[in-house]
């Protein structure tokens, strides 16, 4: 059973996460970077956990500093983001929802990569603001999470979290061919690595996601 709705903090406009990776990307990250938040991105989130943790957060903040105004800087999976200045934590799988409240009580946004409707619902009632799902379609750049879970799972999770407020995005495979589909299917929004770092054009991939999700009208949670 879902908890009463609570209010949850607003996703940004469009609600598109663009995942760093700087070891598939083809550019420097804030060239990235620039070329997404001018092709109308509001929303990008550092995974760069292999370094050392001054480093994430001086990415960044260097990444803030290229994003305009209301515009989201996040950091994905290490504790104590409150020290980075980022508005938004991603947590890991196995990160405590609970706990990231505590240690940044006033953080804008809060999520966490889920796998299963499971623990995508258990995520929901610890209270953060929206999940990932994934994969969704089969994807490089997430091995070792079992097969694509497919578009009728994502519309079930969709059609079970509703209740608690939380929202949802679709993670894994995620191309401006298969975002329109997730809409379709209730996801709230969505999330992207590989579609933006390797691309040789960042900023034509992402003006793609976005008027693919702007042209879809979603049929289950608009």
């Amino acid at each position: 059973m879902h908890p009463p709705t609570t209010e949850r903090n607003p996703l940004p406009d469009p609600p598109l996460m663009i995942v760093t990776d700087r070891r598939r990307a083809r550019r420097p990250l804030e060239e990235i970077a620039a070329a997404a938040f001018a092709a109308g991105a509001r929303w990008i989130s550092v995974r760069e956990k292999d370094l050392p943790l001054a480093e994430q957060f001086d990415l960044v903040r260097r990444l803030a500093r290229i994003a305009p105004a209301g515009a989201t800087a996040g950091l994905h999976g290490t504790p104590a983001a409150e020290a980075a200045g980022a508005a938004a934590w991603h947590l890991s799988r196995h990160g405590d929802i609970a706990e990231a409240r505590r240690l940044a009580p006033d953080i804008r946004l809060l999520g966490k990569s889920c796998h299963s409707l499971a623990t995508a619902e258990e995520a929901a009632e610890a209270g953060a603001d929206y999940v990932t799902l994934s994969p969704i379609f089969a994807t490089d750049s997430k091995p070792g999470y079992g097969p694509a879970l497919g578009l009728a799972m994502l519309e079930t999770a969709a059609a079970q979290m509703r209740p608690g407020g939380c929202r949802l995005l679709a993670l894994g495979g995620v191309t401006a061919e298969t975002i329109g589909a997730c809409r379709t299917a209730g996801a709230d929004g969505a999330a992207v690595m590989g579609a933006v770092m390797g691309a040789r054009d960042p900023g034509a991939a992402v003006a793609a996601l976005i008027a693919a999700w702007e042209s879809t009208v979603s049929e289950v949670r608009d």
